[in-house]
This record gives structure tokens, sequence and C-alpha cells, in this order.
């Protein structure tokens, strides 16, 4: 016997529903303007149309990747420039300590902020987990633009957009997490060697396996805590 109508109605719009994304005039000019653009980029390079992404940020090569899902695995989308960041290598333990996190972070709808007095904004999540459980203290790290801050990574104006952008639109897709990875350096042995001397190289240590993990796969590893420390699986 069929299903009466209205509940094959209700399963419909229970799946289709839209996230409830925080939306601004200036965010809505700005998708209107980039994302046929952007979507036709993406298209034309075989990225799939309900497509999810991946975020990485270098600090050392001040570089911000966005990577997009292609079938199974991930495959760089763009590469954009960080205007500025303060603190040089090594993350953020305390308010006020000028510098900027490194570790495994997940950006959800909540995190946006498309009112931002730096233009558009992106809360990264920091304090994760592991900077919680070991008392790191301090909030409202962002990517964000205006090319000027302390603690965050700030943007061009013009990069955020795109960046905001092709976050929102993964969002409204139905991802409902993103993650991003804040590496200091591009950790393969010729990079770790280089920075063996920093006090920081015991935290790095516990990071590279996650970054292996995806310079392997092109699958984003899954950060957990265990023991203060992170654990990783795909």
């Amino acid at each position: 016997m069929p299903k009466p109508i209205f509940i094959t109605l209700l399963s419909f719009l229970a799946i289709t529903k839209p996230v409830d994304l925080p939306d601004s005039k200036r965010a809505s000019d700005v998708r209107t303007t980039l994302w046929p653009r952007l979507q036709a980029e993406l298209s034309e390079r075989g990225f799939d149309s309900n497509y999810h992404i991946y975020l990485r940020i270098f600090k050392q090569t001040d570089q911000f990747e966005v990577w997009a899902k292609r079938g199974a695995k991930y495959a760089l989308f763009k590469s954009y420039d960080i205007c500025y960041f303060s603190g040089g290598l090594g993350t953020k333990t305390k308010q006020g300590d000028g510098k900027s996190p490194e570790g495994f972070y997940t950006i959800t709808a909540k995190q946006l902020n498309p009112a931002s007095n730096y233009h558009l904004a992106i809360n990264i999540g920091y304090p994760n987990q592991l900077e919680q459980q070991k008392g790191y203290t301090g909030s409202a790290i962002m990517v964000h633009g205006h090319c000027a801050s302390i603690g965050c990574y700030a943007m061009t104006d013009a990069r955020i957009e795109e960046i905001y952008t092709l976050v929102y639109k993964a969002l409204a897709a139905g991802q409902e997490n993103i993650s991003l990875d804040i590496f200091p350096f591009y950790m393969d042995d010729y990079h770790m060697q280089a920075n063996a001397s920093s006090p920081s190289l015991q935290f790095w240590r516990t990071m590279k396996p996650g970054y292996d993990l995806f310079e392997k796969n092109r699958i984003p590893a899954v950060a957990r805590v265990v023991g203060k420390q992170y654990a990783f699986a795909n």
C-alpha cells in the first residue's frame, strides 16, 4: 500500500530542510557576484556538484588552502596568500599572548559572522577540545578581512569574500562540519628537521600523523583527543 502523500512530503522536507545559516546583505551581495564564477570553476575542474570542502593553513608560507571533494578524495581547488597573522610559529596558549593557533579545528554554521567589523569572518573554533583540556585561554579567533589582526588570520577583503562564499555554500549544500587544519609548515621530514630546535617540536610531532594521513590518502584526518594529545583516523 503506498504511503500517504503527506508523509512522503514530510519526509522530503526533512531531507531538504536548509541549514540555518547566518546571513547579511553584505554576504549575500558577495555571493551573488562571486558564486556563479566559483561554481563554474569547480564544475570545469570536475569537483562534485554537491560539494564538500577541506581547509588548511600553513604559517611559514602564509598559505590558506581550499580543497574540494572529487569522487572519494579531495583535490586542491585554490590557495590564497594570508595577509597577516601574529606571533610566528608555535601555537596560541593564552589570552593576550599575540599568537595565532595551530591545530585541528571544526567550522559549523554558527561560526560564520556575515556582519563582522572585519568585513566577513569565520570563527575557527579555538580553543578546541585539546586546548580546553590543556587550559588554554582566548576566544573569538577568526579568519577575516581587512588585512590586520592580532591572533587571527587576516586576509584581504577580496580573498575572504571567496573563502567565506565557499564555506557558506558548502554548509548550505549539507556539509555539517568543515575541517580546518592549521600547521606551522609543511610537516615533511625536511621541515621537521629544519625546525628541530624549536620548543614547539614535541607538540608538532603530535600533529604530524594527521598531516601525513591526508598527504597519503587525500581524505581529511579525523582528530580525536587521547591523553591530552591528538589521535587520528580517516
